[in-house]
């Protein structure tokens, strides 16, 4: 499939615009459907800006349970990073995840596997590379599976509180009482087993335990993100946390490091502890920013919809100018 498919222009509202003295604007939004025949994926793309010499695209993966509103705008109506990145001269892709959001049906959900996930998003990435490849959470692994066998086609990475490849993570048993044990474990990475003959939900106390903890997230319109998140596959979330020995791994590391890796983790989030996510950045000969450390405390998982996420977006932004991309 290709961009021609669904092709539908509007204009994205304005948003309410704060954070990093921004001001509002409109960006040029259209969707299509990419991926693979048996696993297609909707795509909006956010067109670039402020210039007659674009920089390189950005395809932003969103997490598992998300789709891709968490790129599009904030649940309290700011500017989200898509847009964002647009007006600082980069064509974005967002892309839901298969069977996610607006993405097509694509059989059982809870059968979805990581592997599906990262083929079809290899062929988006495919169609508009060299592109910047930014990853959220579950997506970690997905991208680094892409950059191993798409190498030509991934000029950079950005890591939001990423997923590891399995490499680095131990071999977890196939046993719900053992993950239930672990599932307040930080180093273990939170575990949570999911019976893999359905899909995945969860409740809005798991939402506030996990991903609206911080002090950043906009906690007056938890209702309003709470819509916004989705069923699982229960063998994608068994394979992001090794249960099985399941999780997707890297043949060939090395040729994810050829490239710029920048791995973004804040001080408040749970299941990525400091010196898991800066183990991570040194097996992929990554750089790691610590929020706390640039001056934006309180960060948790859902960086790119808290309170200073364009404080967040801008260290991106700056880290791909000074690196040329």
């Amino acid at each position: 499939m290709n961009k021609a498919a669904l092709q539908t222009a509007e204009l994205w509202p304005k948003p309410h615009g704060i954070g990093l003295g921004a001001t509002p604007t409109t960006s040029r939004r259209t969707s299509f459907l990419s991926g693979t025949d048996r696993h297609p994926v909707y795509v909006d793309h956010f067109a670039a800006q402020g210039g007659d010499t674009p920089h390189v695209p950005i395809v932003m993966l969103h997490g598992a349970f998300h789709t891709g509103a968490a790129y599009v705008a904030t649940p309290d109506g700011r500017e989200g990073w898509g847009p964002f990145m647009a007006r600082r001269g980069h064509d974005v892709y967002v892309a839901d995840w298969p069977g996610h959001g607006q993405s097509p049906p694509c059989g059982p959900l809870s059968e979805l596997s990581t592997l599906d996930v990262a083929k079809s998003m290899s062929a988006l990435v495919r169609t508009i590379g060299p592109a910047i490849v930014l990853a959220h959470s579950a997506a970690g692994p997905i991208a680094w599976w892409i950059a191993e066998h798409c190498p030509d086609h991934v000029a950079a990475m950005v890591g939001i509180a990423p997923g590891p490849p399995a490499n680095l993570q131990q071999s977890l048993p196939a046993d719900p009482a053992a993950i239930e044990s672990l599932k307040a474990n930080p180093e273990a990475g939170c575990p949570v087993y999911c019976p893999p003959d359905r899909p995945a939900v969860v409740d809005l106390a798991f939402i506030r335990q996990f991903w609206a903890n911080s002090p950043r997230f906009p906690h007056a319109c938890l209702a309003d993100y709470a819509k916004t998140i989705v069923p699982e596959s229960a063998r994608i979330l068994n394979e992001r946390f090794n249960i099985g020995a399941s999780g997707l791994r890297l043949q060939h590391p090395e040729v994810v490091a050829q490239r710029p890796i920048l791995i973004v983790t804040g001080d408040c989030d749970l299941r990525h502890p400091k010196a898991a996510d800066a183990a991570l950045a040194e097996y992929l000969q990554a750089e790691f920013l610590w929020l706390a450390d640039a001056g934006c405390q309180g960060n948790g998982h859902m960086q790119m919809i808290e309170d200073n996420s364009l404080d967040v977006a801008s260290l991106i932004s700056q880290w791909l100018h000074r690196r040329g991309l």
